[in-house]
């Protein structure tokens, strides 16, 4: 991997982690479109340059999970499901959707389809946005991680799980954006650490792949810091929509491009 590709896919991994269109699907589409081998090397690089997107939200975040005990508690129970249908389902999942892009189409278009799904039942007052997380519940927290743990599945996203989830229990958008980005931080963190602690060989053995990423984290977080302020503002006066119609033009785009 040169420098570049480094530089590019951290950049990707910075403006798509926190946004509700899936990082893993838009890293594994730009990993194909740039010609990078599968192996060893390229999937850890995948998970430890969201190290640089994690860092981001730590010098964000770090005074709200010290000034709020109870919110942080709940973060750490939301993880719980979460890393427990991880351990259990991702190796499965990565043998199938991993190596399978069309399905990958289907589950990241499907998710923009559930977008505009929930925002219809806003729109048409079947639901009401007017929940903070001052009243989030231990139960909902429970049920957060689950929907969270379903973004093992590339398309899926991390945030737009929790966003459509949230927002159907009543949560408004910013404060359920933010309930992601603070549930972000143990679980990408998580699976970096340990992802970076099994491939360490790989680092001991080729001491060049450390250039490469520093060069994907250090872009990671830079552009990751700035892309949470933006979605926080943003959520707070527009809907989902965007993000829907984005996924189905990319997936026409995908399609399109590797059919020619």
């Amino acid at each position: 991997m040169i420098i570049l590709h480094s530089l590019i896919l951290g950049i990707v991994e910075g403006l798509t982690e926190f946004l509700p269109i899936s990082s893993t699907f838009h890293l594994i589409t730009a990993g194909r479109l740039l010609g990078l081998p599968n192996n060893s090397f390229t999937s850890m690089f995948e998970v430890v340059i969201q190290g640089g997107a994690i860092l981001s939200l730590l010098f964000i975040y770090t005074k709200t999970f010290l000034a709020n005990r109870e919110l942080t508690l709940k973060v750490i129970f939301s993880f719980i499901p979460t890393a427990l249908v991880g351990l259990i389902l991702y190796k499965i999942i990565k043998g199938i959707f991993f190596s399978t892009h069309w399905l990958m189409l289907v589950v990241f278009v499907g998710m923009g389809i559930l977008f505009l799904l929930v925002e219809r039942l806003v729109t048409q007052g079947k639901l009401s946005l007017h929940k903070s997380l001052d009243s989030l519940s231990w139960k909902e927290a429970f049920l957060v991680g689950l929907a969270q743990s379903s973004a093992v599945m590339p398309g899926v996203s991390r945030s737009g799980s929790v966003i459509s989830l949230m927002m159907y229990l009543g949560y408004r958008r910013d404060e359920a954006a933010k309930y992601t980005f603070l549930l972000s931080v143990p679980t990408i963190l998580s699976a970096s650490l340990l992802d970076l602690f099994q491939s360490r060989s790989l680092l001991v053995a080729n001491p060049e792949n450390f250039i490469p990423l520093l060069v994907g984290f250090v872009a990671s977080f830079i552009v990751a810091y700035f892309v949470v302020k933006w979605l926080l503002h943003y959520l707070g006066t527009h809907t989902l929509a965007l993000f829907a119609w984005y996924r189905f033009i990319v997936a026409a785009l995908v399609l399109f491009i590797l059919g020619t």
